[in-house]
């Protein structure tokens, strides 16, 4: 089968389409024929080396989510996932015809949802769906989503906005995706500084922050009194070491505001898969959207990934073997 690997950390073009081995499913494992594979963020940080610290080593296949058929379950699976269409989560090892994960990170996927669908808002929908909660967001509370345009940043501007958010500002780079993004619920539209709206209250009792990088210490300074920053993504890199200074000087501990970061990871898998199947329902009723930014084929991961470093995209890039 093909796969895509990243040769050498840094630019896109240290990435290669190769041939791998067909995977064979361990026990508790399913190979599912790939359909089309989410390019995300997290993807791009990895490539850039910026998390080789964490077990991201050069030579691994990049993608932690694909949807497609199950052609293969491992010993003692059951056999009746054989031909169904899921969604699955792989951690890594995504950029692939043949991906292989653990049953317990497959969600089967309604009728009337397409497999493109599915990878832009399979990861995405429910990393908004819980950061939104570990910020204990509740309706009636203003919402700042910092990097807005991508997957991740739309999904929870229409989570807010439906959960009864008072006002839903976004950060994004020109006035055309911040039309888009009032479509789908944002109320103010900030430039990346997140300045440029009158009207956009000056504090927020919750921020999503996707970007992180150097500016993330302005936007703590931007939490209202008992406000929560709850840092989802780092696209633009890790923040400055001393970032958490913004929260203790003398005017800001006054202030009691918060900081906390979010990984899925820390949500068990069945709690998980149970927002996930919910969340793919509602995209089928027209509840959520997702949003495709361009469907390229394998061949153009590293196109995908130039794209991203250029900040060009809205929504999700999706590979379609």
């Amino acid at each position: 089968m093909r796969a895509v690997v990243i040769k050498e950390f840094g630019d896109p073009s240290g990435m290669a389409l190769i041939d791998a081995p067909s995977p064979v499913p361990m026990p508790g494992q399913v190979v599912i024929e790939t359909e089309a594979i989410g390019v995300g963020g997290v993807d791009a940080v990895i490539r850039r080396g910026t998390l080789a610290g964490y077990g991201f080593p050069e030579g691994m296949i990049p993608g932690s989510e694909v949807a497609g058929t199950v052609t293969e379950v491992g010993a003692d699976g059951d056999a009746a996932w054989v031909g169904r269409r899921v969604w699955a989560f792989t951690r890594t090892g995504g950029y692939v015809e043949q991906a292989v994960t653990r049953i317990e990170d497959i969600v089967a996927l309604p009728q009337g949802l397409s497999s493109i669908d599915a990878v832009t808002l399979g990861s995405s929908a429910t990393v908004a769906h819980f950061a939104l909660a570990h910020a204990h967001f509740a309706p009636g509370e203003s919402v700042l989503v910092r990097g807005a345009a991508g997957s991740i940043g739309i999904a929870t501007v229409e989570i807010a906005a439906r959960a009864g958010a008072s006002a839903v500002a976004v950060t994004t780079s020109s006035p055309e995706r911040g039309s888009r993004l009032r479509d789908l619920g944002a109320t103010h539209i900030l430039d990346r500084a997140g300045e440029g709206d009158s009207a956009a209250p000056t504090s927020f009792d919750v921020i999503i922050d996707i970007v992180g990088g150097t500016g993330l210490p302005a936007f703590i300074d931007r939490l209202a009194p008992n406000g929560r920053l709850v840092l989802a993504g780092v696209v633009a890199g890790l923040p400055p070491a001393d970032f958490g200074t913004r929260l203790i000087s003398v005017d800001a501990f006054q202030q009691s505001r918060s900081f906390a970061t979010f990984s899925l990871d820390t949500i068990p898998a069945d709690t998980t898969a149970a927002v996930r199947a919910a969340q793919f329902d509602a995209a089928v009723r027209g509840e959520l959207h997702a949003v495709v930014h361009e469907v390229m084929s394998l061949e153009m991961a590293a196109e995908a990934h130039r794209q991203m470093d250029q900040g060009s995209v809205f929504g999700r890039i999706v590979l379609a073997p």
